[in-house]
């Protein structure tokens, strides 16, 4: 299915070429290269327009696009984005509970990486290719927190390495089924596919990946427990899988926990606290906290009563 969308040039518009009329409204690079192979991709004043046509006041702009979970169906989106900080080669920003971090087939519209398209024009790394673009780690859907973006190749490259070099901090918090006896402790079971269930992960000793995640009690409540996860690897819902190995699922987890939500929650209770990194450019090592979502601290309130 395409999309279409149709641009009426403002006297304020007057002048710029088509190309960086489109950047000035968040195409990416890698969308207005797509559209360069795609004849049909733009139009002005129902012309084949090239990119460094000058647009005239009244000017008709149409711009056609494949939507089919490929790069010509990523459209930058105006969203409201949590930024906790920025420069030109990061972005740390603090992700909502809900909200797809990138594209994928079928699911190319209200994801993370449409907001930061809108949000930082053309400048994000390429390295994780049209779907991803300056996305460098993830969290889940319903996971909220801190995601670090990067907005060049250079910066993506440096940061990437220490994600593989497990020198990224990262702090989680979540509140689990169950009451946590011990004070802290270490959780070590490769994480691969589950043998059965393909949407789901699992600790997988024959094809799984080495995951650890260390845990520290925080507060204990008469059915629940809320802790601290460290993470030495970044493996696919790691703390998830890890926790519920152990007999203590998240509370809300719709994939891994025991199916009873008796606190009407909108997927796992996890949160993405603490991010720290050494910044690309120079060298400075820099650290953010994501405050606790709203719903987190009124969760914490009941199981306090």
């Amino acid at each position: 299915m395409d999309r279409i969308l149709d641009y009426f040039i403002t006297p304020n518009e007057e002048g710029l070429t088509v190309l960086n009329f489109l950047r000035s409204r968040g195409f990416s690079r890698h969308i207005l290269t797509a559209m360069k192979a795609d004849k049909k991709a733009l139009t002005l004043n129902g012309a084949k327009a090239g990119g460094h046509t000058l647009l005239k006041d009244s000017d008709h702009l149409h711009v056609q696009l494949l939507e089919n979970g490929s790069s010509e169906g990523i459209l930058p989106t105006p969203m409201n984005l949590s930024v906790l900080y920025e420069d030109e080669d990061v972005l740390v920003v603090n992700k909502p509970k809900g909200m797809v971090v990138h594209p994928s087939a079928g699911h190319t519209t209200g994801t993370l990486v449409n907001a930061i398209m809108a949000h930082c024009k053309e400048n994000l790394s390429g390295i994780n290719g049209v779907l991803r673009p300056g996305i460098v780690h993830r969290i889940d859907k319903d996971t909220t927190g801190a995601l670090l973006v990067c907005k060049n190749d250079n910066a993506h490259r440096d940061l990437a390495l220490q994600l593989k070099e497990h020198s990224i901090k990262r702090r989680y918090r979540a509140i689990v089924a169950g009451v946590i006896k011990e004070e802290e402790g270490t959780i070590e079971g490769p994480i691969g596919r589950h043998p059965v269930d393909r949407k789901k992960m699992a600790i997988n000793y024959k094809n799984g990946k080495e995951a650890v995640t260390h845990y520290r009690v925080l507060e204990r409540f008469p059915n629940a427990t809320y802790v601290e996860c460290r993470l030495e690897t970044g493996r696919t819902h790691q703390i998830r899988v890890h926790m519920t190995s152990i007999g203590h699922p998240l509370l809300g987890d719709e994939v891994y926990g025991s199916g009873k939500n008796p606190y009407h929650l909108q997927g796992q209770t996890l949160h993405a606290m603490i991010l720290g990194f050494v910044h690309p450019s120079t060298g400075e090592y820099m650290e953010f906290t994501a405050p606790l979502p709203e719903y987190f601290e009124k969760l914490l309130e009941k199981l306090r009563k």
